[in-house]
């Protein structure tokens, strides 16, 4: 989704803007962006991550309609992100084709409760389309939640208070005791005849 029209959120640390007065209604505008190293430190500390040693994102904002625009382009990037379990740097290769269709009649959703649209490609045609902010948003939802670093294994995580005992699987099964209390109380002498 497009910043410029929200100020109430945090600026992006990429941006390469194009006027929607000046998009093409009978061909594509293609965009070719290769962030600096500067820039993708920036963006790699927006999405708290430790680097981004490549990012390229290309494609073109094609006319749709007398008024609309679809965006297609492939985002690539290599990031670098800390291992869920042991903190090492694991290194990911991550290639996306990315979508956005701006259309410029967009009813905006009114009410109380709002239903989240299945197609999440669609928004408004602002006063201009961000493929910086586009670029940054596509490599966020495409960044491995819990990356691992080959071999790195949880095998058991115990948390406590000071001074307290941690909590076991056995612990955390309420049920377990029944089957034992069922049989004593089905049977009350212990099998004795």
């Amino acid at each position: 989704m497009s910043q410029t029209s929200d100020p109430s959120l945090p600026a992006l640390p990429l941006s390469e803007a194009f006027k929607a007065a000046s998009l093409s209604s009978r061909k594509p505008t293609r965009f070719d962006l290769i962030p600096s190293a500067q820039a993708r430190a920036a963006v790699a500390d927006y999405l708290g991550i430790l680097a981004i040693k490549k990012m390229r994102f290309v494609g073109a904002i094609s006319p749709k309609g007398r008024h609309d625009f679809a965006l297609g382009a492939v985002l690539e990037a290599v990031v670098e992100q800390a291992c869920a379990i042991t903190l090492e740097p694991v290194v990911t290769t991550i290639r996306e084709d990315v979508l956005r269709v701006y259309l410029a009649k967009w009813d905006y959703p009114t009410g109380d409760e709002v239903e989240i649209p299945d197609d999440d490609t669609t928004e408004a045609l602002g006063e201009e389309v961000d493929i910086g902010h586009v670029a940054v948003e596509a490599l966020s939802l495409a960044l491995p939640p819990f990356p691992r670093a080959p071999g790195a294994i949880l095998d058991v995580a115990e948390f406590s208070a000071p001074g307290t005992a941690p909590l076991r699987d056995a612990d955390l099964k309420p049920f377990a005791g029944l089957a034992a209390l069922k049989a004593k109380l089905e049977n009350p002498d212990g099998g004795a005849e």
